[in-house]
């Protein structure tokens, strides 16, 4: 294996992991208000690459208003879904929640295969340069560094939000203790539907981004069920935690298939990592790297 194969594993497992990162801030953003994992969070992402290759192929609308085109979307569907559907649903069990949060999920996958069919559909024109530069003697493509830039904006603009927002820090002290919140005047049903709405953005850009490189198709949810080794191994309810744990399955898929089809000649490798990791790190931190032990006893 040369060095340039090894920062060709490395930079691809970067950019992959930064869009998990990306999704990842939308399951715990739900979960850190709520205490619900959105099991329709990989649905979320789907139809927001779905909704934009709608405004930006079958309506020829230019990239940057199809993509404002997009975040607008997922706002509405949130707010419709969170009005609809989730919010009778507070006070009531949380298995139940979940269990509808996985109906949600069978009926998004089956509107977007109705809609749209099972063909591969790919992004026309491309919404990035396809020149590629030289890093450090590797060809890399510019849409990889520009899906880079723009996950990494996006974690950063949303942990300035919790952290130094108004907004941001409703939603903590909700998440904290509701009732308590609810006292000193904050609305927990709007920062609930606040916490919805931020996660269908965040992965209705990871979805579009992801869309961009690979294309998009009906099995595009299962990206989602791919980033949540990468929630559970930073911590349920950490947005630091939910960034490197991101990077770190990324990285660590990327490079543990690279290496298995070089030495091995095992290929298939990348689709099941997450998941080893996940067992190994369940076993030794149930609460994630960067999550808190109240999590554990629950």
């Amino acid at each position: 294996m040369t060095t340039q194969y090894l920062l060709q594993l490395v930079i691809s497992g970067l950019v992959v992991g930064s869009i998990y990162a990306a999704v990842a801030l939308g399951f715990t953003i739900i979960y850190k208000a709520t205490r619900v994992v959105n099991f329709a969070q990989g649905e979320f992402l789907m139809v927001g690459a779905y909704a934009c290759y709608a405004f930006l192929v079958q309506m020829r609308v230019p990239f940057w208003a199809a993509l404002l085109m997009t975040i607008l979307f997922a706002v509405v569907m949130a707010m419709t879904l969170e009005r609809l559907v989730l919010r009778p649903m507070i006070g009531e069990p949380i298995i139940s929640i979940i269990m509808v949060t996985i109906g949600l999920s069978l009926v998004m996958r089956s509107i977007v295969t109705a809609v749209w069919g099972n063909d591969i559909l790919v992004y026309e024109p491309k919404l990035f340069p396809q020149e590629t530069v030289s890093i450090g003697g590797v060809p890399v493509s510019q849409e990889f560094i520009w899906c880079f830039v723009l996950s990494m904006v996006l974690l950063a603009v949303f942990s300035a939000f919790f952290k130094f927002s108004k907004a941001g820090v409703a939603m903590r002290a909700t998440a904290f203790n509701q009732q308590a919140a609810q006292s000193m005047g904050i609305s927990v049903k709007s920062i609930f539907a606040l916490s919805w709405i931020i996660s269908a953005v965040v992965s209705g850009i990871g979805g579009v981004l992801i869309g961009n490189i690979n294309g998009i198709n009906s099995s595009l949810y299962h990206f989602g069920l791919k980033v949540f080794p990468a929630t559970i191994l930073g911590g349920l309810d950490s947005i630091l935690g939910a960034a490197l744990g991101g990077l770190i399955i990324g990285l660590l898929e990327n490079l543990s298939d690279g290496l298995c089809k070089a030495y091995l000649d095992l290929s298939g490798v990348k689709e099941v990592a997450p998941y080893v990791i996940l067992v190994v790190i369940l076993m030794i931190k149930p609460y994630g790297l960067f999550g808190t032990k109240e999590i554990e006893r629950v």
